[in-house]
């Protein structure tokens, strides 16, 4: 990534890097690191490990300050707030996929629209913006970014919460969700996950994660099921 390119990311981020690198890193996805650098330590991953971390504990002390809730309402609302369907979505809001460095299969199999890679780019970011300017530094952008739109009211359940909540105010029974197929070279693997109500299918969704996966299906089920 070129400096015109680090500039424009850091407009978009509001803040300016005093190590870069560790911006350009943030961006580099393990297959570019592979294919281009030759190091699979280049790429993202490890960032992405530490801004998880830091992105729950800014939700978590921002959760604690401003809700009044018990415990379990909290994990609900933090779950919600940093799942991979959250991210993605402020990934897609920000335009980051652009910037993201990827190799010539993850390329050619639409990584930058993937929900786990943007989810992963997102909390890379932060794990960046973190090592560069400590807590106080990331916070404020996960404020805005992610912990905003619990004050705009969206509605942050996602499917397969909302196929739980569902099922259980009008019927009973179990879901359950399998694993149908696994398909694709390592850094572009593909999943297809079914969702089973008391042992029959009704739904069925594929994605670059068994979470992405499992959303689709939950999605589909919830169509079926409301007729």
């Amino acid at each position: 990534m070129n400096t015109e390119k680090i500039s424009q990311l850091e407009a978009i981020l509001g803040y300016h890097f005093h190590n870069p690198t560790l911006l350009q890193q943030a961006v580099t996805h393990i297959s570019y690191a592979n294919e281009v650098l030759g190091d699979a330590s280049q790429g993202n991953e490890r960032l992405e490990f530490l801004g998880d971390a830091v992105l729950e504990l800014v939700s978590s002390r921002w959760l604690f300050d401003h809700l009044s809730g018990p415990e379990g309402q909290l994990s609900r609302t933090r779950a919600a707030l940093v799942c991979e369907a959250s991210l993605h979505q402020v990934a897609v809001e920000h335009g980051l996929g652009r910037f993201l460095r990827l190799g010539k299969g993850m390329e050619m199999a639409e990584g930058r629209k993937r929900p786990a890679v943007l989810e992963d780019l997102v909390e890379s970011i932060f794990g960046a913006i973190y090592l560069d300017g400590g807590l106080e530094s990331a916070a404020p952008l996960i404020e805005s970014w992610v912990l905003s739109r619990l004050r705009q009211g969206s509605d942050l359940r996602d499917d397969k919460t909302r196929l739980q909540e569902y099922i259980q105010a009008r019927e009973s029974g179990a879901i359950e969700y399998r694993l149908e197929e696994e398909s694709g070279p390592p850094h572009a693997r593909t999943f297809v996950m079914s969702v089973y109500y008391n042992g029959e299918r009704y739904g069925t969704g594929s994605g670059s994660s068994k979470k992405e996966a499992e959303q689709k299906a939950a999605a589909q089920a919830l169509e079926r099921i409301r007729g």
